[in-house]
């Protein structure tokens, strides 16, 4: 089954993984009151006041953190250390070294190491998790196979990751909320 029926199988810290694809804000907040821990949902610092006017409430388990926070790796550690989750976008580049080159709709385009290097590192599952709108206008969220990550095996699950985001948009091309040219991004 690929549903959300997988969360109550993963116990302790989890990475839940997705994409700007379908209605992503409302998955996290479903993921949130499913699972029913602290969900850290990391953000760029630009966008963290459009996301709380629209989707953060007080009390709700939510919290945004930056990821240009001097201490966002330790905030990160210690939430999935507790047993929380952790959220994050796989889908843009950062434009650092820390991107690793994976082929997408068959060419090379530069994904994110970092979730997968902090989930082997603290040998969590990396859940993908994507909420899709349907012909019948109802959101479902699925989620595929959760991931572990082997020491050394962090590249083959970005690629495992890709794959996934790539069926995705396959699937459903007019819910991938990209702005730019992911085999080109600029610059971090």
């Amino acid at each position: 089954a690929r549903s959300t029926e997988r969360l109550d199988e993963l116990k302790g810290g989890m990475i839940s993984l997705t994409a700007h694809v379908g209605n992503w804000e409302l998955a996290g907040r479903l993921l949130a009151v499913r699972s029913a821990r602290p969900t850290h949902v990391v953000v760029a610092p630009d966008e963290i006041r459009a996301l709380e006017r629209w989707v953060r409430r007080d009390g709700d388990g939510v919290r945004f953190v930056p990821r240009t926070a001097p201490t966002v790796s330790l905030q990160l550690v210690a939430a999935l250390r507790r047993g929380e989750v952790v959220a994050v976008q796989g889908d843009r580049a950062l434009g650092t070294r820390g991107d690793a080159l994976v082929p997408f709709f068959g060419r090379p385009a530069p994904f994110p190491l970092g979730p997968f290097i902090l989930a082997r590192a603290l040998r969590v599952p990396l859940a993908p998790a994507f909420c899709m709108l349907g012909p019948d206008y109802r959101y479902t969220v699925t989620m595929p196979e959760p991931l572990n990550v082997p020491a050394g095996g962090e590249e083959e699950a970005l690629r495992v990751w890709v794959a996934l985001l790539e069926e995705t948009v396959r699937v459903h091309p007019t819910q991938w909320f990209n702005f730019f040219d992911v085999w080109n991004p600029p610059r971090g």
